[in-house]
């Protein structure tokens, strides 16, 4: 920019550049500030936010029913039993309480801790964000034995508060919104989704019972969720959905409490080899952990490594078993309650209270310890699994020097003998190509823009992760090359920094075995790579299922409804034909309908809800055959959906 220029940009500066969002306009302005995302992520954000509000007069004793209405309009209500929103003038705006909580961002009962002093919903902006995002708000309010209505549109007040009569015996809160169309990609909520919430919320508060109905089916659809065992409940509850078998039977439930805080750690192993380490503070989902999960890690490993020393299950000459080795196949819950609980962000993805890690450390710690000397069978059968763990890291830690001895295969410096590499070194700006088939890798060879395009052709299906330790995999033939094209290593290794291509496409025929492959590969990337789906370098390349051509006209369509349409055009005198693979393509084909950035489809597989991709990934891979035909069953009309 020339000095002139300079000049002009900062006259045109001035104090009328300063903006001023009035009310709710900064939330409509900035929605993901506030909810994280306006995908269908943030769309259930709404709907976690009006039920936090009734969860926190669960918490305080005065809520026992919550009922969660999906409606056919598209609307949702929240309603409970609670004690309604306080129905007076507020002193400070000189407007309704009920409409300072819907309308001006951080008003609520959860500042002075004289209305909650355990609250998820700290902030106090839940009920007010809920309305800035929304179509309309409609609110009845029974509070001390009268009823109270009002409604907004987009924030602001379209009805204005009044009081509408007796409520007789009934009391508690009716919020019913519609989500703004104009601020989601998505409107239309996700029943099962919303249902894992629920779910969820009602072991967390042991005794609330939670109603889910369902009005936009041909019938009603209701689920009436209360678990009496709480946070126990719950990993039973994860543990069947992982369809796997514990290793020990009874959970173990552990809890605490220093002044205000409380801490609930149920924990049950299983025959995994993953861990599933699910975290909430005051009812809120901490999908990042926090320092309740690093407390209860540093606890767990010298708790265990101390009672194997005890039980002589770890001898004088052994080294220390590491977290992970005593972490493989855990399943725990670990639930805080605190007063001025800090989190990262609104959406509460992170706990920050340093107090947190010393008080769960020290109650898991104690009573840890004590429940392994009154249980000593599953005290042994615990840490023989954490010895299995840490030899099958040591044997992956000589297999991985192994490889790496080889001139630094895993280095980078030796890079696998069937990659077609591009010229383009900047990882921003390249592709890799995981082909099924040599066949189909001839072609993308050929017909690749070799200026970024990377093809590494893969034969045969790859090793199955989720029945294999790491060991198992550094030393896989079929694995390998994938881990040394792509450059970052594996598990604990694993350095996104070294990533060597910006997108992994996998491109695999779209068929029954096609989708076997894509599983495979993305149960690999989901174990032992899970940055690479995180941070959104891996996609599904999308082959065309038929050409139809008409003289000189020639269509790809990449399902049965796109083919239709495409016919439907084309009147008569057409042909079609569908592709049996991507073998069958010759390199012009496949550069024209799945490798041209101009032109080609491709999915980014994402994890929207990272518990649920482990279910999943353990029922498919794992080796119970049972439950996995219940689930293909059952979402059979998914199998092409690769947004996980």
């Amino acid at each position: 920019m020339d000095e002139s220029n300079i000049k002009n940009a900062q006259q045109n500066y001035g104090d009328e550049q300063i903006q001023v969002l009035e009310g709710l306009e900064a939330v409509r302005k900035r929605p993901g500030m506030y909810i994280g995302t306006t995908s269908i992520k943030g769309l259930h954000h709404l709907i976690n936010e009006i039920v936090d509000n009734s969860i926190d007069e669960a918490m305080a004793g005065y809520c026992k029913k919550i009922t969660v209405t999906l409606h056919t309009d598209n609307s949702c209500s929240v309603r409970d039993d609670g004690r309604g929103i306080p129905a007076g003038i507020n002193a400070k705006t000189g407007t309704p309480t009920l409409e300072v909580v819907f309308t001006v961002l951080h008003a609520g009962g959860k500042f002075g801790g004289g209305g909650y002093k355990i609250s998820g919903g700290l902030h106090g902006v839940g009920a007010s964000v809920v309305n800035a995002l929304s179509e309309w708000v409609e609110v009845s309010n029974c509070h001390g034995g009268k009823k109270y209505t009002e409604r907004f549109e987009k924030g602001h007040v379209a009805r204005p508060f009044k009081e509408e009569g007796e409520c007789g015996d009934e009391h508690g809160l009716y919020v019913r919104f519609k989500p703004d169309p104009t601020i989601f990609e998505e409107t239309v909520f996700d029943y099962d989704a919303v249902l894992d919430r629920m779910r969820e919320q009602s072991f967390l508060n042991a005794g609330v019972c939670i109603e889910l109905v369902d009005e936009r089916g041909e019938e009603p659809v209701s689920e009436v969720l209360c678990y009496e065992g709480g946070i126990r409940s719950f990993v039973e509850y994860l543990n069947e959905k992982k369809a796997c078998t514990p290793v020990h039977k009874d959970v173990i439930y552990i809890n605490g409490q220093m002044g205000d805080m409380t801490a609930e750690v149920a924990i049950q192993y299983n025959d995994t080899l993953s861990e599933t380490i699910v975290t909430f503070a005051n009812n809120m989902s901490t999908i990042e952990g926090g320092t309740h999960e690093t407390g209860f890690k540093t606890a767990l490993t010298k708790v265990m490594n101390d009672y194997g020393r005890k039980v002589k299950l770890l001898k004088d000459g052994d080294k220390n078993l590491m977290g992970e080795d005593v972490r493989e196949g855990i399943c725990v819950v670990i639930s805080v309650k605190l007063p001025d609980a800090q989190f990262e962000s609104q959406t509460k993805a992170k706990l920050g209270n340093s107090e947190v890690r010393t008080f769960v450390d020290s109650i898991v710690s104690k009573k840890l310890e004590e429940y392994l000397e009154e249980n000593p069978s599953v005290g042994k059968a615990i840490m023989e699994k954490s010895i299995i763990a840490a030899r099958a890291r040591e044997e992956a830690r000589r297999a991985r020097e192994a490889v790496r001895n080889r001139k630094g295969a895993l280095e980078g410096f030796q890079l696998p003998g069937k990659l077609a590499d591009c010229h383009e070194r900047s990882a921003e700006l390249t592709e890799l190509f995981l082909v099924e088939g040599d066949s189909a890798g001839g072609s993308a060879k050929d017909g690749r823009d070799s200026r970024f395009q990377a093809i590494l052709p893969m034969r045969g299906k790859v090793l199955n992760v989720e029945k294999s330790r790491v060991d198992k995999v550094y030393s896989n033939q079929s694995i390998l090359p994938i881990i040394q094209a792509i450059g970052c290593g594996i598990g604990s290794d694993f350095d996104i920094s070294k990533l060597r291509y910006g997108k992994i496409i996998i491109m695999a025929d779209a068929d029954v075995d096609g989708s076997h492959i894509r599983i495979l590969l993305l149960t690999l990337f989901f174990r032992y790579m899970r940055k690479l789906i995180e941070d959104g370098h891996v996609y599904s390349a999308m082959p065309p299922l038929y050409r139809i051509t008409k003289g000189k006209t020639e269509k790809y369509a990449y399902n049965d409804e796109e083919k239709e349409a495409i016919v439907a055009e084309l009147g008569g005198n057409f042909r079609v034909e569908r592709f049996k693979g991507l073998g069958e393509m010759d390199k012009e084909e496949l550069w024209e309908t799945t490798m041209d950035p101009e032109r080609r489809t491709i999915l980014r597989v994402t994890i929207e809800d990272a518990r649920r991709c482990d279910e999943i990934f353990s029922t498919l891979m794992g080796d119970k055959v049972e439950p996995r035909r219940d689930f293909i069953e059952k979402n059979a009309k998914y199998v092409t959906n690769l947004d996980i």
